[in-house]
């Protein structure tokens, strides 16, 4: 990431707007803005890999992990947008994974500049590819800041987008749907 190009861009934003740039609460904003990028954003420089954890003597259950927090960078505003992710998957041939593992692709995917509707089918795909389970469903249920201050301006809009591959039972699907 290039900071000094961030650092240049938010001052003149400053000055687009009419501030002074110079003046005391602001001179440090465009270094602070652009270390906050390199925070919030360094999903961009990472390849998420999701490896098979375990291999178990486990049935062809589902595996539900619900209310994953994540934060994200709406790429059309570049407001936030935050929320949970549910995620369900039904393990084949004995392959699962680290619960931890998991949720690192989901902090991957999100720290980067996103629409949620991208973000729901990125983690679907890559928990597909990786362990090539049966199925698994996603549902991202967040808040677009975008939403709540600019626009329409309502504060209360939760967006839910899901993402299915392979089969997932109706009943999965009623359950998750029912979490979200």
């Amino acid at each position: 990431m290039d900071q000094s190009k961030i650092m240049r861009g938010v001052q003149l934003i400053l000055e687009g707007i009419g501030e002074d740039a110079d003046r005391e609460g602001l001179k440090e904003t465009p270094r602070r803005v652009a270390e906050m990028c390199g925070e919030i954003l360094e999903g961009i420089e990472i390849r998420p890999e999701l490896q098979p954890g375990f291999s178990e003597e486990i049935s062809n259950d589902v595996i539900i992990l619900k209310d994953i927090p994540f934060y994200s960078v709406c790429e059309h505003h570049l407001l936030p947008f935050f929320g949970r992710v549910h995620l369900a998957y039904i393990p084949e041939h004995n392959r699962v994974s680290g619960f931890s593992a998991i949720t690192r692709v989901i902090d991957i995917f999100s720290r980067r500049l996103q629409i949620q509707e991208r973000l729901t089918q990125q983690i679907a795909d890559t928990v597909m590819a990786s362990l090539q389970p049966a199925g698994v469903a996603v549902v991202v249920e967040a808040q677009q800041l975008c939403v709540s201050m600019r626009g329409g301006r309502k504060d209360s809009v939760r967006t839910v987008t899901q993402a299915v591959r392979g089969e997932i039972p109706s009943r999965i699907m009623q359950l998750l749907n029912g979490i979200a």
